[in-house]
């Protein structure tokens, strides 16, 4: 069993993903995990400290969103004894806590500007100052850092260091949204249906073949925390039963999941399928000015899909 088992699937863009982790697990690199909410970003971070020399080391954890503003920099870099009202002994930071193994900084576009600054002086010289101190301390610590924000445009409106940005997106991993790995779900679903029966002492569920069809055509915006947290919900309320589509929530309706493929008509002369494709990829690129990320999402592929057609069709 290897380091990234946890990160359950087999699509292309996700063995991608996960074959660039495992060779940024063997460095020291600083990291930028992106992806949206539920994505598994935290899960993504651990297997590359779990794989990297520091398994054996800390892994400590912060999601800088969850903290007021005034208290991110005392949790960070810790604080002396008299540093402001209030600090009656020393505090250690997470920094210090996590000295020779990895700190995952999970939200970093929610990093008070102020805060910003210091986290940059350690990216480049390894120093890190508890306020109210005199003297750095010289840390080891390798950071891995996630956002579910465009930190480019944060940067463009002034609410994110671009030098801090630059720092930490040495090396970007960005995790796609569970409906472009809709060849992942039923496997995802089996695994969570599995985990929460055998954790409850419950029969494990199954899917039917309707209710996999439209798993596979929702967009689930929640991602893979809103699979699991339905898969837990069917598994308790419906145990060892084949889920139907009737057993789903409203929103999985599958008036709400039409895609218009359906409504598609072969013309009878037929028609170039290559010539087709070709045009369609031309069309997301033209309307996303070329970013193929965007394409891909557009054409309802994985971004590795996309390379493979455009290279297919001499797009590139």
């Amino acid at each position: 069993m290897t380091n990234f088992n946890s990160i359950i699937g087999e699509s292309p863009a996700l063995e991608s993903l996960i074959r660039s982790a495992r060779v940024v697990a063997a460095t020291d690199v600083t990291v930028l995990i992106k992806g949206e909410t539920g994505t598994g970003k935290e899960i993504l971070a651990r297997a590359i400290q779990q794989d990297s020399p520091r398994a054996n080391k800390p892994f400590i954890t912060l999601n800088c969103a969850a903290l007021p503003e005034g208290l991110v920099e005392s949790e960070i870099f810790g604080h002396k004894k008299g540093a402001f009202t209030g600090a009656v002994t020393d505090k250690q930071g997470l920094f210090e806590a996590a000295n020779g193994g990895t700190l995952f900084l999970d939200e970093i576009n929610s990093l008070p500007l102020s805060v910003q600054s210091k986290l940059l002086r350690f990216l480049e010289n390894g120093e890190s100052m508890p306020i109210g101190g005199n003297t750095p301390d010289i840390l080891d610590i390798r950071i891995i850092a996630a956002t579910n924000a465009d930190l480019n445009s944060l940067v463009s409106a002034g609410e994110f260091r671009r030098d801090l940005y630059f720092r930490l997106n040495v090396v970007p991993l960005e995790l796609p949204p569970l409906q472009h790995r809709s060849e992942d779900i039923e496997q995802l679903a089996q695994h969570f249906f599995t985990l929460f029966a055998t954790s409850h002492g419950l029969e494990i569920p199954s899917l039917s073949k309707q209710t996999t069809k439209v798993f596979s055509q929702y967009k689930w915006p929640g991602n893979i925390r809103e699979l699991r947290n339905l898969c837990e919900r069917l598994c308790i309320l419906l145990p060892g039963q084949v889920i139907e589509v009737k057993n789903l929530p409203k929103e999985f309706s599958l008036s709400n999941q039409t895609s218009g493929c359906d409504d598609f008509i072969l013309p009878a002369s037929g028609l170039q399928l290559d010539e087709l494709e070709s045009n369609m990829i031309n069309q997301a690129l033209e309307r996303t000015k070329g970013n193929r990320s965007k394409s891909a999402r557009l054409l309802g592929i994985s971004r590795d899909t996309l390379l493979y057609r455009m290279q297919k069709h001499g797009l590139i």
